[in-house]
């Protein structure tokens, strides 16, 4: 099976984050959806921030080495990283994903 694995990133940083993250093998796909506004509490203060939703398709077996690179890697503190087991994906599209992930 798969995971989907959602981070957020300041624009200026998703794009160069996803391709470390590809080119280190950790997934086989980010997607960057276009910006969005994010409002949360941050140091006991409401905060308003333009990011990018990046979603993450990864194999079980990479994710705590996805979620130590994102945690290392990224400009937030405290970056969101929150990963969610696809119910099911075709099999071309799974064996396409072993296949890129297991040649890096």
């Amino acid at each position: 099976m798969i995971q989907i694995v959602f981070t957020t990133a300041l624009s200026t940083e998703a794009e160069g984050l996803a391709e470390a993250i590809v080119e280190s093998g950790l997934a086989a796909c980010v997607q960057i959806l276009p910006p969005m506004t994010s409002v949360y509490v941050w140091e006991g203060k409401v905060q308003k921030e333009q990011e990018n939703l990046m979603l993450i398709k990864t194999l079980p077996e990479k994710y705590d080495e996805l979620e130590r690179f994102i945690t290392e890697n990224h400009s937030y503190d405290v970056p969101e990283i929150v990963a969610v087991e696809a119910a099911r994906v075709s099999g071309p599209y799974l064996a396409w994903m072993q296949a890129v992930m297991d040649a890096e």
